[in-house]
């Protein structure tokens, strides 16, 4: 079991309330959580679940609202850029990020790799730093993908199968874990600026 004293978990989607509920079963102190505002229709509702595990739940959906020092923040597809003020706060702030780092930092990793045709894509945990993706790596995990047959949907549901194994593999060990740096030399970013890039894989479907 973790040793700090509170989890914080910020994100969205049917992997992070695949990972709350995990927490919450196994005995980790999960405090409360930060869902994106407006939660997406289209997977499991983060506020609904805490809400019937009678969690505290950041109802504005920005973390800048939670008061005190926080043990343990996981971000999990959490969408605003966590700044240097909240970082200080954490004993340790992890993010799970949907790329192979240090390919793909910023947004639509899955979209980009597929549009760039390649080969094979990944999950990553990381710390979380002041810049975009950019932190010390505490575990990754990459998979095949085809971008003359799959869709961005498809690779996906890869990476929420992906990232639970990774889950499952890094967090009990989060404590005992030396991260290591990112190759920054071999970094890719694309920014919300570049979506209108994406032409036909700017979507879950083509």
């Amino acid at each position: 079991m973790t040793e700090n004293k509170d989890i914080t978990l910020l994100g969205k989607g049917d992997l992070c309330v695949k990972v709350a509920d995990w927490l919450v079963e196994n005995h980790y102190p999960l405090t409360r959580v930060v869902p994106v505002v407006p939660e997406p229709t289209w997977c499991q509702s983060l506020s609904e679940w805490a809400l019937g595990k009678n969690i505290e739940i950041i109802k504005s959906g920005d973390y800048r609202d939670i008061e005190g020092e926080i043990g343990l923040a996981f971000s999990i597809f959490y969408e605003k850029i966590i700044n240097q003020s909240f970082i200080d706060k954490c004993g340790t702030i992890i993010n799970l990020h949907n790329s192979p780092l240090p390919k793909y930092r910023g947004v639509r990793p899955i979209n980009w790799a597929l549009k760039n045709e390649e080969k094979q894509h990944g999950v990553t945990i990381h710390e979380i730093t002041k810049d975009i993706d950019d932190g010390p790596i505490y575990g990754q995990i990459n998979y095949p993908i085809y971008s003359e047959i799959e869709e961005v949907e498809d690779v996906y549901e890869k990476s929420k199968k992906y990232g639970w194994d990774l889950f499952q593999e890094v967090f009990p060990r989060i404590n005992s874990i030396t991260p290591y740096q990112q190759s920054h030399e071999k970094a890719t970013y694309y920014s919300n600026a570049t979506i209108k890039d994406l032409g036909d894989r700017s979507d879950f479907r083509r």
